[in-house]
This record gives structure tokens, sequence and C-alpha cells, in this order.
């Protein structure tokens, strides 16, 4: 994810081999919009708050800020920092229709096309996110925003000197605007988050209402103020919906500047950006340039890094963390490596299996899955041993269920009894543990029971569905470097009698096949934020399921999940947020909806020493680049001892 905004919508690549994860999570993530999606329905409390209706300049889930009217700047910044210099990376996650492999579009807010990473820089939106803060959101376009006390109208009042790049005045009749198109016509993700939204109108041109549905899903009213705001008159002469190069009227500390289609794109700083002074903005967007590089293979894209082709890396490979990070620059001290902490949910990442699909409607077959991957001889000998299994939705953190179910998880589970399977009731689902070997008989031996359990019988050493139809599975993958995490797998679910293949093609096929639900399984990282809420209806709700485009690879349609969601949506305070995640997690599992992978909790950095940075960092995000300044006096030695 991208360490400068997160939320949770964005796709970070996946970690392990070398993959790319294909498929949002929470940080819209981070790269992701203006901020976090973060929500606030409950007043401020009396620590916090002005009276109600009064204005107020934050707002959080469950009302705790810690940043008073008056702050200066965010904690984790170096108010100082000097601007200038280039940044340039290959970008490490993406929101909406991005992709990591290539760009033909500038328009990130819509299904079609493939969109350039970091566009949402280029965007204001109304406020951003504090990333040493579970999920506080503060002014940025908005100075303000005065909230009703049934929590179904939010005012935002709106900056004067905001402004459109080309000069002209930002209003509340661009943001109005803006949530109108972008519930109308923008990414089904979007759709999907705005559908307790019901209108947006600018009284004014500095104030705009958003009304709120009742019982409205509690990060709407954030997800309405990180999104980006357009330009309305930019607009009335062009469609929206258009997936194009033409280089959109932004707002934000960064517009586009060169870039050649699938390879590179560069952002040019701003610097006479109307926001730049405000606290919070202060000592952040440093660099003069943020250029993404783009490449098709890993291996190249790792020798671009050695050559100062592009100036950080983030490593998501274990063998090429492992084997090769010993090249001269970083033996002379000219390249640095950092292992940073990651103390954000490290999300699910896995095979997520095509339930749609009518060979996959049996639970039976898709633990059979399961059992037929051995993750410890995959660890051991691909990934150098440095990573664990992944076991929840809610991997490393609190919302992941463990041991039988509490009674306040009872209480939300009761109403299901019956309806799902036993298991919920008892210890979660944990992924099997095998010899080592990569060839565990006594799994192997499980894997094949359940299958014939299922009905799925040998004819001719392979499994036959009860349709009489060869069972056969395609892995779907759009980059070769995630090979062999495949290959054991799929040596043993032969082994079985299940004949499976993987499939490679390019990625704008991938992600069209992936947007309509065209693969058999696929790897997918999802990333939630410390305070879930309406995002997780893009990745597990019925609805989700069958809309194209949408996060729910699965196609996890189970009315228990769904209620679990609105649990969720609903809690008013972390206690039962929590419960009611675990009981989510729970239902989850016991569907064998995936075959969970990997994680490590833990961010890997490789940078050629040429940057600053501030003694603190964010808690809830990388903080790199959006916090880091290019030092000059570091970049001049570098290129004298090269």
């Amino acid at each position: 994810m991208s360490a400068a905004r997160s939320s949770p919508l964005c796709l970070a690549r996946a970690t392990g081999g070398s993959a790319v994860s294909r498929r949002q999570s929470l940080i819209l993530g981070a790269g992701a919009l203006g901020g976090a999606l973060a929500a606030s329905l409950v007043p401020l409390p009396r620590s916090a708050r002005a009276e109600e209706g009064s204005d107020r300049h934050g707002i959080s889930a469950f009302g705790d800020l810690k940043y008073r009217p008056d702050f200066r700047n965010f904690d984790y910044v170096d108010p100082n920092a000097p601007k200038g210099g280039t940044f340039s990376q290959i970008g490490p996650s993406i929101i909406f229709n991005q992709n990591f492999l290539t760009f033909n579009s500038l328009n990130s807010f819509i299904l079609r096309g493939d969109a350039a990473q970091g566009m949402e820089l280029t965007f204001a939106s109304l406020m951003t996110r504090a990333i040493d803060e579970p999920d506080a959101l503060y002014g940025l376009a908005a100075r303000a925003v005065r909230i009703a006390p049934d929590g179904l109208t939010y005012r935002f009042l709106l900056r004067p000197e905001a402004r459109f790049h080309d000069g002209s005045s930002l209003t509340a009749h661009d943001v109005a605007y803006s949530l109108k198109i972008l519930k109308e016509q923008g990414h089904p993700q979007i759709t999907i988050m705005l559908r307790d939204m019901i209108d947006a109108q600018a009284l004014d041109d500095h104030s705009v209402v958003v009304r709120f549905k009742e019982k409205r899903a509690r990060d709407v009213p954030l997800f309405v103020a990180s999104l980006p705001i357009l330009s309305r008159a930019y607009y009335a002469t062009r469609p929206f919906e258009e997936s194009t190069l033409d280089i959109p009227l932004g707002s934000g500390p960064y517009r586009v500047g060169e870039f050649e289609g699938g390879r590179w794109i560069a952002y040019d700083r701003v610097k006479d950006w109307w926001g730049a002074k405000l606290p919070v903005a202060i000592g952040l967007y440093n660099f003069d340039r943020l250029r993404f590089e783009y490449y098709r293979d890993r291996d190249v894209g790792f020798e671009g890094f050695t050559g100062k082709s592009y100036l950080f890396r983030e490593e998501f490979t274990s063998r090429t963390w492992s084997t090769r990070y010993d090249f001269p620059a970083i033996r002379e001290g000219r390249v640095r490596k950092e292992v940073l902490p990651d103390e954000t949910p490290s999300g699910a990442q896995g095979w997520f299996i095509n339930t749609r699909r009518e060979k996959f409607k049996n639970p039976k077959l898709r633990e059979a899955l399961n059992y037929a991957f051995d993750f410890e001889w995959t660890n051991k000998n691909i990934m150098f041993g440095a990573y664990d299994r992944t076991h929840s939705i809610f991997q490393n953190s609190d919302m992941m269920a463990k041991g039988p179910p509490g009674p306040e998880e009872l209480a939300l589970l009761e109403p299901f009894r019956g309806k799902v399977p036993d298991e919920v009731f008892g210890e979660p689902f944990v992924p099997p543990v095998s010899d080592g070997s990569g060839q565990d008989r006594a799994l192997l031996r499980k894997a094949g029971q359940l299958l014939t359990d299922a009905g799925i019988v040998v004819k001719g050493g392979k499994r036959v569905l009860p349709n009489g139809q060869r069972l056969t599975i395609e892995f779907l993958i759009d980059e070769a470097t995630f090979e062999p995490h495949h290959m054991l797998f799929i040596k043993n679910l032969g082994i079985v009698g299940i004949e499976a293949s993987l499939r490679q093609v390019d990625p704008v096929q991938f992600k069209k096949r992936e947007d309509d639900f065209d693969f058999d399984i696929v790897v997918q990282r999802a990333s939630f934020s410390s305070t879930p809420g309406d995002s997780l209806r893009t990745y597990f709700s019925a609805a989700a399921a069958a809309q194209p485009g949408s996060q729910n690879l699965a196609g996890v349609a189970d009315p228990a999940i769904d209620a679990m969601i609105e649990q969720i949506i609903a809690a008013n305070n972390r206690p039962a947020l929590v419960t009611a995640c675990r009981a989510l997690d729970r239902l989850f599992r016991a569907g064998r909806y995936w075959i969970p992978q990997w994680y490590k909790a833990s961010h890997w950095i490789a940078y050629w020493d040429v940057f600053g940075q501030p003694a603190t960092k964010p808690r809830y995000a990388r903080g790199v680049p959006e916090t880091w300044w290019y030092d000059r006096d570091k970049a001049t030695k570098s290129q004298r001892a090269g």
C-alpha cells in the first residue's frame, strides 16, 4: 500500500514470491485517495468536542482525535523539511482501476481502462488522513464540518483560497458535482461505498451539504470527505466516464508532468499550491517530482534499481531480499536497506476461489484445496522462511477470531445456527500444517477423502464431478515471477486427481477477466484498516458478488456474512466493532472461500542514500514518500562516492 494515503479500498502488491496482488484493499489502503476512509457517526468525546452543530476541524470513527483545532503540523513530519529533488519508485499499491504493470489512462475513478498510479495526488479532497491515528481525518479543502445530531447531514465549509491548477476557484458546486458523478458513473467500488449517500447540494460557493440514509454505514461520511474533488467546468465539455490520457484538471499538491504510456509517469509539485501552509500539509509533499516506474518483469525491475534508474524500492520478493542485495552500492553504503515495522492489520492474502462457478459450489472441494497446498515447504524452499501463515482476513490484529466465540460473538451468531456450518460456533478454521516434505501424504489423503465425500470420484486417474465432467482448475496470473509458488501446489492437486494448470495473460487482459469474474482462482491481497466498515461490502457482500469490477472475487453471497457486515458498520464503539469483525472472520473462514497464503508484519525497503526522513515513523503507514525529502548533501556525497 502506498504510504501516503491509506484506505480500506486499496491493493498492495502480494508478498512472498514476487507476485503482484490483483484487486484492492484498505488503503484507497496507501496509494489512496486523499486519505484513509474513516467514519464519524458518534459525537466527539467531551474532552475534544464543541457543542452539536458547531464547527469541527476533524472527525474519526469513534470521535477520538489526537490533534486539537490549533495544531500546527502532524507529529510524524519535519515542519522544516526542504523542498526539491526527485523521488522515484515502482508503486507499491493501486486503487480502483489502476494497474501495477502498465497504464493507458489518466482517469483513476472509473471501471474502464488501466489508470496510472499516483493520480490521486493531483486532486484535493475535503479532508485528509492523519496516518498516526487509526482513522482520523482533518480539514483540507474543507476548513470545518458541521454534523447534525442524528449524524445524517454533514455541512462542509470550504476554504475560500482553494483553487484548481488553472487558477479557478474550487467551490461547493464542484464538490456537489464530484460526489454525484462519482456515485452515478464512478468505479463500482466507489458506487458501492456511496450507496448510503442520498444527495449533495451546494448552498453557496463555500458550503456543501451531504445527506445520508438512515442506518447509513459508519464510514460513508469520511469516504465522502476523502474522495477527489473534480472540476465541474472541466467536465462540462468532456465525458467523465471516458478512459483517456488527457490530463484532468486537478487541485492537489502535484500535477501530471511528463509520462510515457505504460512505462513511467512523473508528477510535478505545484509550487504555489493553495494548501501548502495548512497544518495537514506542513512537512509533507517535499519532492519537486514524484516518478512511478513500470516493469513487466520483477527481475528486470530489480536491475533497474541497482542501476539507479529509480531511487526507492519496497521489496516484495523474499528470494531477491535474501540473495540479491549485495551489489556494490550496498557494500559501499550508497544504498541503504531497512526493515520498517508494520503495525496495521496484515489483511488477507491468498488464492480466492470463484464460487460463482458450479464446480466450486461444494465447500468440501474448496477445503480439499487447502490440504493440497504445502505452505511449510513453500516458505522454506521458495521464500527463505521469511513469512508466517495467514489464517484470517484480519491477520495481525485484535479483530482476528481465536478460540471458541465468546458471549458477545455468540449473541451475533446464534440467529444463524443451523444455517451456517457448526464450526462457526467452535474453533475457527486454521490451515493445515504439513511435514514440510512438499508431499505430506496424510494431508493429501485428507484432501482425497474430502473430494470423495463431495461426490468427486476418481475415474481413469482423474477426478470427475457429480455431473460427469472432469474437474479442472486454472490458476490465472499476469506475471511470471509468481509461477514457482503455484508449481508444487499444482503437482499436489494432480496427485489427488485434479487436473490443474497455470495461465499467464497480459495485465490488461488479466484485469478485464478479473473485473468480469472470468477465472477459476486468482491471488488477491486485501488490507483493511484498523476501523473497517462499509469497505467490507465491496469484498464480501452478496450485492458486490453480482457487481462486475467489485473486490468480491470469491463471489461470497451469504446472508449471515451480510448481517455481520451490517453489525460492523453499526458498531458505535471499538469493542463492539472488534466483536463483529471476529464473528465475520469465523463465517468467512468456515465458508472455505480461499486458500490462505502468507504475511509478514514489516516492510522491506531499500533506497539510494539521497533522502532525509523524520525521526518518527507514522504508526499506520510507511510514511514514504510523503514525509521524506531530498537531501542535497547526501546526494552530492553519494555521487562522488559512485
